[in-house]
């Protein structure tokens, strides 16, 4: 035991006595050494501390374990330093560290070390929520304390009331694939963070006990159902109480600003409602989780209306609160019911009690009924909307079949052009009935649209009132969903649902503005959005933008798609808003969105900022109540102070406008030709364990949108992202970036780029998330690839242009390493990378293996616990990777 305490203790000091290289014109260097220290202090040596106590875990032979995983660790950072496959590394860690010569006694080693770093990490993650308040300034730049510091100081209080009378940020909560930590570990998590932020050591050791008895690994897939369980608990925990906390000091700090009529934080939700590419979500599944939202808020509501009750005891609110506790819980006990309640009604009642309070009990607690009444602003009974998403073609193909089982469309519908078509839509008179479908998608799309309706009326409008429609490529797909629509039954007088195209590749986005035009011209579709308050909802998709075209032009290209849409849809008297479809790492759009949305300028829509949120941004970004408050707080403050006090200034030029375009261009030619590179697929499918995404059992979709031969059209982008993630290459965030700059370079133009660099902050916060995607490589993990027969020539070149880039990176900034201006971050990132190299090491083991024994084309029973091996370290890399797919 004492050996791992040292040894962990010397891999502290190590890290605290990093040397720190800074860009003076960045941050100061005195100031970030002081973070690195604290940052040490409160996560570093605390986790090493904590550590120790592995030794005491009930797993077999543990203590044997935790001192082997040690030297193993060691002997891995060694054999990469000597250029050593991790076959090599692995073999000789064998032969001179252990006395194992059986081979199952190496496997079940193996093993032991994945559910040892498997506890390693959580303890990690664990230690680092608990730190959050002491490492970050709650109060500092960027949350809304800062903000009324700057309304006060520049006497923009009138500029904020109309700012904030139709402003919110939106964030849509997702169950994309990419959380391992099953809902158990998620509550050993929360207590364990709590236990390490009072210092309690006995109540650690306990939770790490319980952790490891805890399996990591699912034995069946979730259902939707299960994912929309699991994210609510997040919503009651965690959004409920961070929302109406801000709220309430929002409102006290600028009462005449706040407008009750307009909720500055709203909560979307996909799982139950997300059927593009998962044939498991039904109907049934959606208005299940629907009545689990109203059923988890009103569990809230009555959390709080108890504890009021305990506190006014007061005549004249006293039995007011009590005949309120009795309906929510009425609703609670007979849903089907719904015994009258409304939102109004509470916001009524609440505001009763509180003039009460003021008028004959001195306001005595009425601070508590202010928190409750912002709540109930916030979230009304449907506590967050439910989105309803499909992809074209569904659509496309069903309106066929409508044609030819109905009357409703004419018998030549398929042959008709998009203009036909769109008239035959909007003389649609007839309601058809599901059941005629043979086709189970058919029948659930339809009944699936007659059911908004429904959920409508149990949770409000609010509660599901958006239809989104994935691959948007012409007006004729969202007209085709608005003839759906009313061939489900609806009015189209009285449409109260809003129909969201979701624009994605490269070449829609360009088309997206022509496509949006075409819509606001159709007199009908302009009468639609009338009744919606001239407010188009507009979905851009980063994903698998960056899938199809690279980093930088998929960023590029939806850049410049807002830039067309918002002065199209201004042209026509639309407000025009902008829904992010973001994932977890730079290359799906993540990193720092806060500062991303702050780069933006006045010639992009911001009356809302509106993204998804998933997988484990969920659990890394708002996992305890403190950072999902700050991170909450950093969206508003940017989408809020980009209109205060940058107003007037235009984000790009003309001329930084044709740079970064010819960047683009020069990226994606880059990238194009590295994914049509004739090993490129097999290479992604075998080197990489991409192909094991699904037995992770880890979300209910499947990795591809269709069956059959694997090609990067179906691909999901979580999988594609993913896979490069734990190969350790994380390609899709920053290929052609070097060779884009490089190429400017040599045509005269490194001066224009410094000079965007220094000016565009759209420019920089691109290259800065790069960066982040970038320190999260470790190529040594790979490199034995570089002389193989069928990979080495694809593995060069993307070593090659990973060290292209990271040196434009540097010679840029100005600075001696990645994240130089991010340090704590970069020593986050760090340690994460060590705690999980011996997984990584096992893992590409495992996937060598199976190489192996497939090329022998022999029969080989281990195949399968080398399958199995892949699986596990996957939910240990992704975890460790924060934001990794």
């Amino acid at each position: 035991m004492l050996n791992i305490i040292f040894f962990y203790l010397s891999m502290y000091r190590a890290n605290a006595q990093e040397k720190i290289s800074l860009n003076k014109g960045k941050i100061d260097s005195m100031n970030a050494i002081n973070k690195i220290q604290n940052y040490n202090k409160q996560v570093g040596l605390k986790f090493q501390l904590y550590n120790s106590l592995f030794t005491n875990l009930p797993f077999h032979r543990v203590e044997k374990t935790g001192i082997l995983l040690s030297t193993f660790l060691l002997h891995c950072e060694d054999g990469f330093k000597k250029n050593q496959s991790p076959v090599e590394i692995i073999d000789s860690f064998f032969k001179h560290n252990t006395s194992y010569d059986d081979p199952q006694e190496q496997i079940d080693l193996l093993f032991r070390f994945i559910q040892y770093t498997e506890r390693q990490i959580v303890l990690f993650d664990a230690v680092e929520e608990a730190a959050f308040s002491e490492i970050y300034d709650l109060k500092g730049v960027g949350t809304l304390k800062h903000l009324e510091s700057e309304v006060v100081q520049s006497k923009k209080q009138a500029e904020l009331a109309e700012k904030l009378k139709d402003f919110s940020v939106r964030l849509v909560l997702t169950a994309h694939p990419t959380q391992f930590y099953p809902s158990e570990v998620l509550g050993i998590i929360n207590d364990l963070s709590r236990a390490v932020a009072q210092d309690n050591t006995s109540e650690v050791n306990s939770l790490l006990q319980q952790l490891g008895k805890t399996p990591f690994f699912k034995k069946e897939k979730p259902t939707p159902y299960d994912e929309a369980v699991n994210l609510i608990w997040f919503l009651r925990h965690r959004f409920y109480r961070a929302a109406g906390k801000i709220m309430s000091e929002f409102k006290s700090q600028f009462p005449e600003a706040v407008n009750e009529t307009n909720s500055l934080i709203r909560m979307g939700f996909w799982p139950g409602g997300d059927r593009d590419g998962n044939p498991f979500v039904k109907v049934n599944t959606t208005k299940k989780v629907a009545a689990e939202l109203r059923a988890g808020l009103l569990k809230s509501y009555y959390q709080d209306v108890h504890l009021l009750r305990r506190r006014l005891t007061f005549k004249g609110v006293d039995n007011v609160l009590a005949q309120l506790e009795e309906k929510i819980h009425l609703n609670l006990s007979s849903p089907e019911k719904h015994h009258d309640l409304s939102k109004d009604e509470m916001i009524s009642t609440l505001k009763d009690i509180r003039k009460t309070l003021w008028d004959k009990h001195n306001g005595l607690f009425s601070e508590m009924v202010d928190d409750l009444l912002r709540k109930v602003e916030l979230f009304g009974l449907y506590f967050a909307s439910l989105d309803i998403r499909q992809d074209s073609s569904v659509h496309t193909d069903l309106m066929a079949e409508i044609a030819k089982k109905t009357s409703a469309l004419p018998d030549n519908y398929a042959q008709l052009s998009d203009e036909e078509k769109i008239e035959a839509i909007l003389n649609i008179n007839e309601v058809v009935d599901p059941s005629i479908f043979e086709d189970e998608l058919f029948r659930d799309t339809l009944e699936t649209i007659a059911s908004v309706k429904l959920i409508q009326q149990q949770n409000g409008e609010e509660g599901c009132h958006r239809y989104i429609i994935s691959h948007s490529t012409s007006a004729l797909d969202v007209m085709n969903v608005f003839g759906l629509f009313k061939l489900a039954g609806w009015d189209a007088n009285d449409l109260k649902v809003d129909i969201v195209p979701l624009f994605e590749s490269v070449e829609d986005l360009k088309n997206a503005s022509q496509v949006m035009n075409t819509l606001y011209k159709n007199e009908v579709y302009r009468k639609h959005l009338t009744k919606r308050k001239d407010i188009q909802t507009i979905m851009v998709g980063f994903s698998d933008g960056t899938k199809d075209g690279g980093y930088l032009m998929a960023n590029f290209g939806i850049y410049k798609a807002k830039e067309e849409l918002t002065k199209t849809s201004k042209d026509n008297d639309i407000q025009v808003v902008f829904f992010d479809g973001r994932g977890g790492p730079p290359a799906r759009g993540g990193g720092r969105t806060h500062q991303f949305y702050a780069s933006l300028g006045s010639n992009i829509a911001s009356k809302e900022i509106q993204l998804t949120i998933q997988g484990q941004t969920i659990s890394s970004n708002f996992g305890t109540e403190e950072s999902a408050r700050f991170n909450l707080e950093q969206l508003m403050h940017a989408g809020i102070s980009n209109d205060l006090f940058y107003s007037g200034q235009v984000t790009q030029t003309k001329e930084e406008d044709d740079l970064l375009l010819q960047l683009s261009q020069k990226s994606y030619q880059a990238y194009e030709d590295l994914k049509n590179h004739p090993a490129f697929i097999e290479y992604l499918n075998e080197v990489s364990p991409l192909k094991y995404y699904g037995q992770a059992n880890i979300g209910s979709r499947p990795s591809k949108r269709k069956p059959g031969k694997l090609n990067l059209d179906d691909l999901r982008a979580v999988p594609y992202v993913g896979s490069w993630s734990q190969l350790k290459q994380n390609l899709p965030g920053y290929y052609g970036v070097g060779y884009a700059l490089q190429q400017m370079e040599a045509e005269g133009k490194w001066d224009e780029i410094c000079k965007l660099y220094k000016s565009s902050l759209f420019f920089k916060t691109l290259l800065d998330n790069c960066e982040m995607a970038m320190c999260k490589c470790f190529f040594p993990l790979t490199a034995y690839l570089a002389k193989h027969p069928v990979y080495g020539d694809l593995w060069t070149l993307i070593h090659e242009e990973f060290e292209r880039t990271k040196s434009y990176m540097l010679k840029l900034a100005g600075a001696s390493e990645l994240m130089d201006d991010k340090p704590i971050n970069r020593v986050s990132i760090q340690m994460r990378q060590r705690i999980e190299l011996p997984i990584l090491t096992i893992q590409q083991y495992a996937l060598n293996r199976i190489r192996e024994i497939k090329e022998a084309e022999g029969e080989d029973a281990n195949i399968d616990v080398y399958e199995k091996m892949v699986v596990r370290c996957s939910f240990g890399i992704i975890n460790a990777g924060r934001n990794s797919a």
